[in-house]
C-alpha cells in the first residue's frame, strides 16, 4: 500500500491486530515487490526490492536467519509496538517472526538461508509462513485467471491435433523424470507453482524485459524446471531458443511483470508449436 505515513501506520497497528491490518491492506492496489532468487554454495538468497512510501508486511519467517539490507532506509515496527530505524548497509541475524515496516527510501533486502534446495516453492514452504488471508487472496486471483484462460486450454487441444499428438502422449512424457535436473547455481527471477492455465507453471517474480533469458530450460540434455513446467499459450510472452551446444533457454519475447504485494508474479508461456520446431533442429 503506497503513501502511508508513520502516524497512520501506528494508528492502524494500535487499533487492529495484524490480521485485520492485512485484510485492510489487501483492499488497496498492491505495490511492486520484485523478488530474485540466488543459489550457490549451499546458500539461498531471497532478494526483495520495495520502493519508498510503501507499507510492507512481510511473511512470517520460520527460522533464525541472516539478513542484509543492501540499500534503503526503513522504519521497522517491533513486536512490542516500538519502532526502530534500519539504514543500509546493514547486516544482522533475526529470529523467527514477521517484519513490518514503512519504506522511507528505495530498499533492497536479502534474506539469507543455508540450504542446497533450489525449488522456490519448496523453499517458501521451508522458510516462510504465509498469512491465510494472503493465500486466500492469491487463490481468488488464480481462480479468476484459470477461468479467463479457457481459450488457452482449447488452443492446446488444437495444437495437439495439428501435431498429431494425443493428450495421453503428453501426459506420459510429463511423467518421465529421468532427465530432470534442478536449476544450476545462479540468479533467477522465476519460480514454479500452481499454474493459472493447467497443472504447475513458471512465474516471473521480478520484471524481465524482452530478450532477457529467464532461465535455462535444457542443460546437457537434461530438463530444468523451466523446461518442464512452462505452459502453452497461443499468445506467448516467451519462447525457447536452441543454442549451438544443444542447450535451450527460456527467453522473454515481451516485457513481463514480476510480483505485486505477496502475489506470484506473471505466468510465463510459450507456444508449444515453436518449441517442437525448435527441438526438431537438434
Amino acid at each position: 500500500m503506497n503513501e502511508l505515513t508513520l502516524p497512520k501506520l501506528n494508528q492502524m497497528l494500535s487499533e487492529d491486530n495484524i490480521n485485520s491490518v492485512i485484510e485492510n491492506v489487501l483492499q488497496f492496489p498492491q505495490a511492486p515487490c520484485p523478488v530474485r532468487h540466488i543459489f550457490g554454495g549451499g546458500i539461498y538468497i531471497r532478494e526483495i526490492s520495495i520502493g519508498a512510501g510503501v507499507f510492507s508486511i512481510g511473511h512470517i519467517q520460520k527460522t533464525t536467519h541472516m539478513n542484509h539490507m543492501v540499500k534503503g532506509r526503513v522504519i521497522m515496527i517491533n513486536e512490542d509496538g516500538t519502532t526502530s530505524e534500519v539504514v543500509a548497509p546493514c547486516t544482522f541475524v533475526s529470529k523467527p517472526g514477521r517484519k513490518v515496516g514503512l519504506i522511507l527510501e528505495d530498499m533492497v533486502w536479502h534474506n539469507i538461508y543455508s540450504t542446497d534446495e533450489t525449488d522456490v516453492d519448496t523453499l517458501e514452504e521451508m522458510f516462510l509462513d504465509k498469512s491465510e488471508l494472503g493465500i486466500a487472496n492469491n487463490k481468488q486471483q488464480a481462480d479468476i485467471e484459470y477461468i479467463m484462460n479457457h481459450s488457452v486450454r482449447e488452443d492446446f487441444k488444437l495444437m495437439l491435433n495439428d501435431l498429431n499428438i494425443t493428450a495421453e502422449m503428453v501426459q506420459e512424457q510429463s511423467e518421465i523424470e529421468d532427465d530432470l535436473i534442478p536449476l544450476p547455481a545462479g540468479n533467477y527471477k522465476m519460480k514454479t507453482c500452481k499454474s493459472y492455465i493447467e497443472g504447475k507453471g513458471v512465474f516471473v517474480t521480478s520484471p524481465v524485459v524482452s530478450g532477457e533469458i529467464i532461465a535455462p530450460a535444457r542443460v546437457d540434455g537434461k530438463r530444468t524446471p523451466a523446461g518442464r513446467y512452462t505452459n502453452h499459450s497461443p499468445k506467448p510472452n516467451a519462447k525457447m531458443i536452441l543454442r549451438n551446444n544443444n542447450d535451450m533457454d527460456l527467453v522473454a519475447i515481451e516485457n513481463i511483470d514480476g510480483c505485486y504485494g505477496g502475489g506470484h508474479g506473471s505466468e510465463v508461456t510459450v507456444d508449444y508449436r515453436q518449441v517442437i520446431l525448435e527441438k526438431g533442429n537438434t
